[in-house]
């Protein structure tokens, strides 16, 4: 179902560049004691996990954005909420996301579900009967719901939340190239160059890149390095294989998605219908929110952060306190 989400901004804090802007820029990431699990993939690569400090109880997996990491606000911020909720938070970065670049020549990408099956058995593993659920940003919600929706009812969590996602990849990739989205596209490219740069340093691009300063737009990159370090024949048929939206109707897992009808990342279009959904799924449609932003109040007392509440609340029933 498709239903109106309880969130509702002062009018000084509705414009969706604001709330875009605001909470991924100037909030300072929230400190707290991680302790790093190495996670080694049957690929012979490796992933790290950065863990809250709680010994025991239910474990909420976080997914984080297009180059993002655990300095990133919107992922520590979870992370503090969910830890505060009385649970085990940890954020699995997607390779060569954590600070080291990863073995292999290949990178990560809006599908690459691969370590996540890995990391939920492991998990399962060690303590057969945990409560676990996951929380998926933008790429990271994008990458989860397409496994929810490949796995159906094998995935093993008792819930899911997904938000900002980029349902259709091609069609965001046209919309962030429009208008003032281009700078949010011209800071991502700037980080994903660096990235190519720190891989062809260690060695382990695996073929000779062609030439990427002049690269501007995301279906440029995704072209040049996406497609052919992941085995798509080009940026178009990654962005037609990786869409999550085509794989919302075979989710069974309980999940909510967040999403506002302002993303600057996106056009209105990306939305999916009521019919699209599965009945395990809610979608929460605010008017306003941004890109992973929904700032409720921002003031001396600090940043209020919407989803941060809406997402324990959610998870509550499934895992408890």
């Amino acid at each position: 179902m498709i239903a109106r989400a309880a969130f509702n901004p002062p009018w000084w804090l509705r414009n969706r560049h604001v709330q875009t802007i605001v909470p991924n820029t100037f909030r300072h990431p929230i400190r707290l004691e991680l302790h790093r699990e190495t996670v080694e993939l049957p690929d012979g690569d490796f992933v790290h996990a950065d863990w809250t400090p709680r010994a025991e109880g239910p474990v909420v997996v976080v997914l984080h954005g297009l180059e993002g990491n655990i300095g990133s606000p919107y992922a520590s911020g979870m992370l503090h909420a969910l830890h505060a909720a009385g649970w085990r938070a940890v954020l699995l970065h997607f390779r060569g996301c954590s600070g080291v670049p990863n073995r292999l020549p290949r990178a990560y990408h809006s599908g690459d579900t691969a370590h996540l099956p890995v990391f939920f058995d492991l998990v399962r593993a060690r303590e057969p009967g945990v409560p676990m659920a996951a929380v998926g940003f933008s790429l990271g919600g994008n990458a989860l719901l397409k496994w929810l929706g490949e796995t159906g009812d094998t995935t093993h969590l008792k819930a899911a939340v997904a938000i900002s996602v980029p349902f259709d990849l091609g069609e965001c990739a046209t919309a962030i190239d429009t208008g003032f989205a281009k700078v949010y596209q011209y800071r991502l490219m700037r980080r994903l160059k660096n990235s190519v740069r720190r891989k062809v340093a260690a060695g382990v691009v695996g073929f000779d890149p062609p030439p990427y300063d002049h690269m501007s737009t995301f279906t440029q990159f995704d072209d040049a390095f996406t497609a052919p370090l992941h085995g798509y024949s080009d940026a178009k048929d990654y962005y037609t294989r990786c869409s999550s939206r085509q794989f919302l109707p075979g989710i069974r897992t309980p999940t909510l998605i967040v999403h506002a009808a302002d993303d600057p990342f996106m056009s209105p279009g990306v939305v999916p219908e009521a019919a699209e959904l599965s009945a395990s799924t809610r979608f929460e449609l605010a008017a306003h929110g941004g890109h992973t932003g929904f700032v409720s109040s921002l003031g001396m007392g600090g940043m209020r952060v919407w989803t941060e509440e809406r997402v324990p609340a959610f998870l509550d029933p499934y895992l408890g306190g």
